[in-house]
């Protein structure tokens, strides 16, 4: 069972990025912790502790995320095959290194260790519950694929990516898209799906996108984003629709579908119950439910009873799931496995550039505008894990306005619109609208800005499409399309 393979990885995890290097902080109690970590991210850049471990980590130390992001940009082009067998090896080894130094050398590595495997179970277990669930989905759209049929779609897969998520949306319609499209499939025609779908689609909902989940457990209230972003979102979708529009107008019709007459045919429509499921579970934290119990408290384990529940419906959907609907997807687990180990590297080897970042923000955030937020978020989102770059920036705002993340009422008295110390600077709420846009729509900026991108990439290659390679995608799509509408959308909203 492939279910189990994934369960496997996680285990492996916990050797990688959780090490117990030293017995006193691997004693230490969860709620100590958290008021060790605020301690940390408090010290000065260059202090050194009684301990002799230093407060942050050196700079060479972002030297292997660095090399995982060459190696993930240069190993496809020029050494397939060695890249394909050997890829979770090169990964795990790079995060290996960091986890090391963290063990022994930094002062608290190893909380840092530990809430780096609580974000990576969590954002894992989500990822597969959502891919096998909407795997079991069987979508026939029964017509031509064309100009107009694709932009509906995208924009359906937009809205649909607020209520399932981008990675729900993106794997339960990236197949049917791409079915629709037999015949006169093209390498922009994934692209632009992963700009719509899985990545600027999700920009209204905290369901939508890590980041702004994140934001939500934090304070912000929950229909904050689309009350507040929901015309940015909308000029930004239909600007980069339109531009599809215009290269799809170029291809020639594909051939006729086959069908029952039907314009869309559903099989295996029960899955839906366990994408119901999904969503409902990423509400069951304590921070959004006050008094629901959490496993890493009780049990100080790394993950909690949302996790659990995640990686059962997975294991059930799978089960259970549609035979038909697993086999007209052509149903497999390699793309979530590249995703699994591609992202444990990731999420281990970014500790040191993230908390670099985040002391940074902190340090400067006084002097930063609306434009260098909007701009340093959203660039550093194409690169690093969305989610702690939006909270990073989130937190140095906050800052900012004298105001503290670890206190859920400062959180909503920023997102009711606090004045600026400055005079004549822009209220909170524009802060915070340009922090989460640019989080969110940035993702889409390289394989790697959010997870979706990846396993659609994926999925497309198995069919057969010739997909950009990640320095194609950069420099043939996103710089010269995204690039300058977000340059527009900083223009029109945020250049104050």
């Amino acid at each position: 069972m492939r279910i189990l393979g994934l369960v496997k990885l996680v285990l492996m995890a916990l050797l990688i990025i959780s090490p117990v290097f030293a017995e006193e902080d691997a004693n230490v109690s969860a709620d100590h912790a958290t008021e060790q970590g605020v301690t940390q991210e408090n010290d000065s850049h260059g202090e050194v502790q009684e301990a002799g471990h230093s407060t942050l980590p050196p700079i060479w130390l972002v030297a292997p995320f660095l090399l995982l992001l060459i190696m993930i940009a240069t190993g496809p082009l020029f050494f397939p095959h060695l890249w394909e067998h050997h890829y979770p090896k090169i990964a795990m080894s790079l995060g290996t290194i960091v986890a090391v130094y963290y063990g022994f050398a930094m002062d608290h590595g190893v909380y840092n260790l530990l809430h780096t495997l609580e974000e990576y179970i969590s954002f894992i277990a989500l990822l597969t519950a959502l891919f096998v669930a909407s795997g079991g989905i069987l979508i026939k759209f029964n017509t031509r694929g064309t100009p107009l049929a694709n932009a509906a779609i995208l924009l359906g897969g937009a809205v649909l990516s607020n209520l399932i998520g981008t990675t729900g949306a993106s794997m339960l319609l990236i197949r049917p898209y791409m079915r629709l499209n037999e015949g006169r499939l093209k390498p922009f025609h994934i692209i632009f799906f992963i700009f719509v779908v899985s990545n600027i689609g999700g920009g209204l909902t905290p369901i939508g996108d890590p980041p702004l989940f994140l934001g939500f457990l934090k304070g912000v209230p929950f229909f904050w984003v689309i009350s507040n972003v929901w015309h940015i979102w909308l000029v930004t979708v239909l600007a980069v629709v339109g531009v599809f529009v215009v290269f799809d107008m170029r291809v020639p019709g594909g051939s006729a579908p086959t069908g029952t007459g039907k314009v869309v045919e559903i099989i295996g429509a029960k899955n839906f119950l366990y994408l119901g499921v999904v969503i409902l579970s990423v509400f069951m934290d304590p921070a959004v439910i006050e008094g629901f119990p959490s496993l890493q408290k009780i049990l100080h384990l790394p993950f909690g009873i949302r996790e659990i529940i995640m990686f059962t419906v997975a294991y059930l959907a799978y089960r259970n799931g549609n035979k038909e609907a697993l086999r007209g997807n052509e149903f497999n687990f390699e793309p979530i496995k590249e995703v699994a180990y591609l992202f444990i590297g990731i999420f281990a080897t970014m500790i040191p550039a993230l908390q670099l970042i985040g002391a940074y923000a902190k340090d400067h955030a006084a002097e930063f505008t609306v434009t260098r937020f909007y701009w340093f978020t959203g660039s550093l989102s194409g690169v690093l894990d969305n989610a702690p770059t939006y909270l990073n920036f989130l937190a140095g705002a906050l800052g900012k306005f004298g105001l503290d993340m670890g206190s859920l009422s400062d959180v909503q008295h920023f997102a009711g619109g606090t004045p600026s110390p400055i005079p004549g600077d822009s209220n909170s709420v524009v802060y915070l609208m340009a922090i989460s846009v640019a989080a969110v729509f940035f993702g889409a900026m390289t394989y790697i800005g959010n997870a979706p991108n990846f396993m659609v990439k994926n999925i497309a290659e198995q069919a057969g499409v010739d997909v950009p390679s990640f320095l194609g995608y950069i420099f043939k799509y996103s710089i010269p399309i995204l690039l300058p509408i977000f340059l527009v959308v900083w223009w029109i909203f945020f250049n104050l």
